[in-house]
């Protein structure tokens, strides 16, 4: 038993240390991927757009950077920037949508990259938090299960 937590406790700590190291190449993967997912926007029910639509909508962004990311992208020409981007959904109009200075009096201007990237590192603490507790509970486990066997061990000749 001392050797399954071990061995549990010694898998955690690599994926902590590992995303502790290459948290930098995970920004930059997300950057990537988020402007992947703007040049491929669409109206449909892709699982893409639907995730660039969720995170403006929840984070109150638009855009990778800000807003005036839409301009490069296909979706751009054809219809604008996206609803999803609107502060108040009753007040844009594609017309709106399509000029980019009057969008920006509608859209959030905030970019969605350092939003989401900082809501993930001020809930990084957290997750920190409850990884170290949950360590510290397989040490003393480890710790427990190593006296259990070395009391079963030694009463064992006892008991003859």
């Amino acid at each position: 038993y001392a050797m399954l937590l071990s061995l549990i406790f010694l898998i955690v700590l690599v994926a902590a240390i590992v995303g502790f190291v290459f948290r930098h190449e995970i920004k930059t993967s997300f950057e990537s991927n988020l402007n992947l997912a703007l040049e491929d926007y669409n109206v449909t029910a892709d699982p893409h757009s639907e995730a660039v639509d969720t995170i403006q909508r929840t984070l109150h962004c638009c855009g990778v950077q800000n807003y005036s990311d839409w301009e490069r992208t296909e979706y751009f020409s054809q219809k604008g920037i996206p609803r999803s981007c609107c502060k108040n959904q009753n007040d844009c109009s594609e017309e709106d949508l399509k000029d980019p200075d009057k969008a920006k009096l509608k859209v959030f201007v905030d970019g969605c990259f350092f939003l989401v990237t900082s809501t993930m590192e001020s809930k990084m603490s957290v997750v920190a938090g409850i990884s170290f507790g949950i360590a510290c509970f397989q040490l003393i486990g480890i710790i427990l299960s190593c006296c259990l066997s070395r009391y079963i061990t030694n009463n064992q000749y006892e008991m003859v």
